[in-house]
């Protein structure tokens, strides 16, 4: 079975930065879409960015082009979000993921079907 731990996370204040690790136990983890997803309280669990299985592509959410970058380190089995330039919007549980499917880009679509990590909470204060 897949498991995905994460860490990181806390409280920061605006304008701060952060970064995320997930941690996979898949022998193949270099075959799959990696991402990441988060979900603030009274609100839908929301895309926020992927990586194609080869790290070679990358998808954000609008919201955190510019700020917030996902990488990989296949050696480690390893997926990160570093984010930076947080603001409070930001705040919310985040959770990673794997794709359900190989060799995928890490568009959203990807996440149709997936695992989850245990998720993080981050908090932005003003």
């Amino acid at each position: 079975q897949v498991r995905l731990v994460q860490s990181g996370g806390g409280l920061v204040q605006a304008g701060g930065s952060l970064r995320l690790s997930c941690n996979a136990s898949l022998r193949t983890f270099s075959l799959y879409a990696m991402g990441w997803f988060r979900q603030a309280p009274g609100k839908e669990r929301e895309f926020v960015a992927g990586i194609s299985w080869s790290g070679g592509s990358t998808s954000y959410k609008d919201s955190v082009k510019g700020r917030f970058t996902i990488s990989r380190d296949n050696a480690r089995n390893t997926v990160y979000l570093q984010m930076n330039s947080l603001k409070p919007e930001d705040t919310a549980v985040y959770y990673c993921a794997s794709a359900g499917t190989l060799y995928g880009s890490g568009s959203v679509s990807d996440f149709s079907a997936r695992d989850w990590g245990q998720g993080t909470q981050v908090t932005v204060s003003s």
